[in-house]
Order: structure tokens, then sequence, then C-alpha cells
């Protein structure tokens, strides 16, 4: 019993090896035979996978263990008839206004795991570079967070009041295609990536156990139908907020030239 327990700790372990094994193969396999060349600073490499083995490894176990539960627990919590204030929790359905600490949990979580996005980070620091700093790193990742943010408060909204999911994907990318041809051209190919960065390590195992939650609490709601969307809404809406972000700054910045030409004519 005791070496079935021993074992069953290192599961994580070994489906992580199993995942990252055929990626490593990959690599080996173009150095070696296509390349046909050694592998440089072998030792390194060796200990730069065995440090990524054991790190995936404790994140996934620690998604099993605490993220997941606890985004289902706070969704649980928020949509409790009594917390509402709703006597009738058959009725629940007829109440999305009652939601309201559900949208702005989802606003705050969105916003926060956004911030904290290493990925985004990354993405950040190299536009900035590339632009000689014309794009802040603050301001893009605080652009990206907001639309992050509204988009789950909205994919909350969704779930709970039980609208189809195409309608707010197709709605959202018409918005999107009209303000690409509005857009600065610099800022547009940046705008789509920031889409797809913030749906990584941190973002997404907390949407998911989020909208997971909701699906399950709501009488009504069905969480393979309805618990998922939430983070095609977290990829979708950060392209509108850095465009937008990128239209006021250009706007602004047009403003300011008109004032100074203004100023220095008077």
């Amino acid at each position: 019993m005791d070496g079935l327990c021993i074992f069953e700790h290192f599961l994580p372990l070994c489906g992580t090896f199993a995942d990252v094994l055929p990626i490593v193969a990959i690599l080996i396999g173009f150095q070696v035979l296509v390349l046909r060349r050694a592998i440089p600073n072998l030792r390194k490499i060796v200990t730069g996978f065995v440090l990524v083995l054991v790190g995936l490894a404790f994140f996934i176990q620690g998604l099993e263990t605490a993220l997941f539960p606890l985004g289902k627990l706070m969704a649980a919590q928020l949509t409790t008839p009594e917390f509402l204030g709703i006597a009738d929790g058959g009725a629940i359905r007829a109440h999305w206004q009652a939601y309201l600490w559900v949208y702005l949990f989802a606003f705050a979580i969105g916003f926060a795991t956004t911030i904290a996005e290493p990925a985004l980070i990354a993405v950040a620091i190299k536009a900035n570079e590339v632009s000689a700093g014309a794009i802040g790193v603050w301001g893009l990742r605080i652009a990206v967070a907001i639309g992050v943010a509204v988009g789950i408060a909205l994919g909350a909204y969704r779930i709970i009041s039980g609208t189809p999911l195409h309608l707010y994907i197709i709605a959202g990318y018409v918005v999107v295609l009209i303000q690409t041809g509005f857009a600065p051209r610099s800022i547009v190919a940046l705008a789509y990536d920031s889409g797809g960065v913030t749906t990584s390590t941190v973002t997404v195992p907390l949407v998911a156990a989020l909208g997971l939650g909701l699906s399950s609490s709501i009488p009504g709601r069905n969480p393979l139908l309805d618990g998922f969307g939430l983070i095609a809404f977290a990829s979708l809406f950060p392209i509108m907020s850095v465009m937008a972000y990128a239209q006021l700054s250009e706007a602004y910045a047009r403003l300011s030239r008109r004032r100074k030409a203004t100023h220095e004519e008077n």
C-alpha cells in the first residue's frame, strides 16, 4: 500500500515526461539526423530539460490541487441564492442582474491574472525594445489586461444569461475587422498577438475553473456546453483593447501637435 502511494505521487512527473518527450525527440532528431551536428552544451540542455520537467509536474499538480478547486469554489459561493439574496433558488435564472459580484470577480480575476502573465510581460518588453520606447511596457500590459477583464466579465454574463456563444464571437470579430482598418498599421500585428499571449499558464487555469464553476452552480446550465468559451473571450477582447489603446494614443498625439502648432502661431 505504501509503495502504491509513493507511485501515485510520481504520476504527475511520469505524465509530464510522456508529454514533453515527443518535443525533445523532434529537437534532437532534427539536430542529429537533419543538421548532422553535435548537440552543443549537452550538460546545460539536460539540466534545463530536467528543470522544465519537474517544474511542469509541480505546476500541473498545483492546478489540480489548488487553482481549479479554488475557482470552482469561488463560483459556487458567489452564485448561492443566500448570497444573491434570492429566496427562490429555482427562479434564479430570471435574475441575471443579481450576479453583480460574479461580474466584478470575473473582471478582477481577468485583470489580475493578465498583469501577472509571464508571456505578456515578455512580449511587452520586446515590443518596447523594437519600437524604441514608443510602445510602453505598462501601457501595453494594462491595455491587454483591461481587454481580458472585460471579455471574461462578458463571458460570465453569457454563461449566466444562457445566450449563444457564437453571437458574441461573430460580433467581436466584426468589431476587430473594423478596428483593423482604422488602427495604426504598426500596432495591428501586435494587437492580434496580444490576444494569444494572454491565454497562457496563469490566466487559463483560473478562467477555465471559473467557467466550469459557474456552469455547474447555476440551474439549467451544462458544464460541457456553457462552461467553456471564456478563454475565447480572453483571446478576442485584448485585440480590441490594444488597437483602441493605439488609436487613443495616436489621437492624443495628434491633438497635442495641433495645440503646440496653435500656441506657436499665437
